[in-house]
């Protein structure tokens, strides 16, 4: 089985597979000022098994077009939405984020939690922009420096893992440059991290390994997870999320 395979299976059982939580959710459908209309068409890219979908379609009057690239966590979510009752508000389609199957100025908004970065965020800002509306919300959580100067530590590994992690003050410039004018911009909290992603997944480490035959693949993948959590409990004044809505300038 190789790395990838691997790492699916690890969240495959997940509730999320990122930091994120529903109260940041519903805050950023609040900064989007979408709360009242009616009839809406979203698509939440990179949604995985489906956190962020859900809160959507339970707040929100819409249609939402839910996009991810492994089948197994659409296959979760569409599971999750006929016990919440949402399924018909829900449609799961297997695809890739750099392809997707939308018209120009077809959607109300687009939403991505923590999905961006497998696109590059400048490059997936640019690209989806032409799917919205005039007026049309992007609402997408991001890798973000909390500091103007952090640890060499974190600032190697990070610079490593995702060479686009900058400031706030980056992000929005690239928003501004692209024809969005920024809405709101907020920070997941420690718990987003801690509780919703992180202690959920060190729960199923031994289970995984087991299911594996403790195999140095698997075993490799665990611990550069820990490692990651390790990180983040060390240095979370340095980094976090940041969460950016902003809305499509017309023209």
């Amino acid at each position: 089985m190789d790395d990838f395979q691997l790492l699916v299976d690890l969240h495959r059982d997940a509730e999320r597979q990122g930091p994120g939580g529903e109260a940041e959710t519903r805050l950023s459908i609040a900064l989007s000022g979408l709360s009242a209309a009616k009839n809406l068409r979203i698509a939440d890219i990179g949604c995985g098994s489906g956190a962020s979908t859900l809160v959507l379609a339970k707040h929100l009057e819409a249609q939402i077009t839910a996009v991810d690239f492994i089948p197994d966590f659409l296959a979760k979510l569409e599971v999750e939405a006929a016990r919440a009752g949402l399924a018909g508000r829900i449609r799961a389609l297997a695809g890739s984020m750099e392809a997707l199957p939308f018209g120009e100025a077809e959607l109300d908004a687009i939403w991505s939690e923590g999905a961006i970065y497998n696109m590059g965020f400048e490059a997936g800002v640019a690209a989806w922009r032409k799917h919205l509306k005039p007026g049309g919300i992007l609402a997408v959580s991001e890798l973000t420096w909390l500091t103007r100067e952090r640890p060499a530590e974190l600032q190697a590994h990070w610079q490593r893992e995702y060479s686009e992690i900058d400031t706030a003050s980056g992000k929005l410039a690239i928003l501004e440059k692209h024809g969005f004018s920024p809405l709101g911009y907020f920070v997941l909290p420690e718990r987003c991290w801690l509780d919703n992603y992180y202690g959920p997944m060190e729960q199923r480490f031994a289970s995984f390994l087991e299911a594996h035959g403790n195999s140095d693949a698997a075993f490799a993948l665990v611990e550069a997870e820990r490692h990651e959590v390790s990180l983040y409990e060390r240095y979370k004044a340095f980094v976090g999320y940041g969460y950016y809505v902003a809305r499509k300038v017309a023209g």
